[in-house]
């Protein structure tokens, strides 16, 4: 971007300083070289406005889209992460009942097989 502007920039004064140079050299009078270069002044100042304002805009595009694609896609991954923490939180919750049916069961079998039957003697 920035070469662009530059040769942009260099062009728009090369055309200046050529169209006061041939003003200058021109056989005329000096009120009619003045209003020429007047003239001359005020069109190549607003060609140039307009050519800056029209970068200004196209940087303002590009990089005010890129700030907005940024913040999107930084909201998609907030609230993907958060979909995704309550679907681990449930599936641990599942595990962690499974886990405790499964020792309790290991608990009541050890109990079965540890107890000793009674003798009446």
């Amino acid at each position: 971007m920035a070469g662009k502007s530059d040769v942009l920039v260099a062009a728009l004064a090369g055309a200046a300083v050529g169209a006061v140079v041939g003003v200058l050299f021109a056989p005329e009078e000096g009120s009619k070289t003045r209003k020429k270069l007047r003239d001359g002044y005020d069109a190549k100042r607003d060609e140039l406005k307009d050519k800056i304002d029209e970068l200004t805009h196209q940087v303002k595009d590009k990089f005010g889209s890129s700030k907005e694609n940024l913040e999107e896609g930084f909201d998609r991954l907030v609230a993907s992460v958060e979909e995704k923490k309550d679907d681990i939180i449930t599936t641990l919750e599942r595990k962690l009942e499974t886990l405790k049916s499964t020792n309790k069961d290991l608990h009541a079998n050890k109990n079965l097989h540890t107890k000793t039957p009674s003798t009446n003697l």
